[in-house]
């Protein structure tokens, strides 16, 4: 079982940037691809970013490319999502999730670990 902790959300003025973690428990962290969801209120949960097993690879949702970058660091466990240039739009809870298939994760067909979420909140 891996356990996953998100950290480092807030409230930001537009045009700002935030750097979330997640810290995973466990030996098997790097066995898995790892990805980033949101949800904004009153509406469904989507795909941000996934990234594979070794960290050579990454995928974006359209709204957030150019802007987000995923990474991870394997030694620590640990994978992160930087966010620059922030828009009002990209408010939510941000998840951490990670899954043996990162196409579970990119395709949002249900991934197998979760972390409990943070809340982003940008202001224009």
């Amino acid at each position: 079982q891996m356990q996953l902790l998100e950290s480092g959300g807030g409230l930001v003025q537009a045009g700002g940037s935030l750097r979330l973690s997640c810290a995973a428990s466990g030996r098997t962290f790097s066995s898995y691809a790892m990805g980033w969801f949101r949800q904004a209120p009153g509406k469904e949960r989507e795909f941000v970013a996934g990234i594979i097993r070794g960290g050579g690879s990454a995928y974006y949702a359209d709204s957030v490319k150019g802007r987000f970058t995923i990474s991870r660091d394997n030694a620590k466990n640990t994978v992160y999502l930087q966010m620059n240039s922030l828009q009002p739009e990209d408010t939510g809870v941000y998840y951490c999730a990670g899954d043996l298939s990162l196409h579970t994760i990119v395709e949002d067909l249900g991934c197998e670990h979760w972390g409990q979420g943070t809340q982003v909140t940008v202001s224009s």
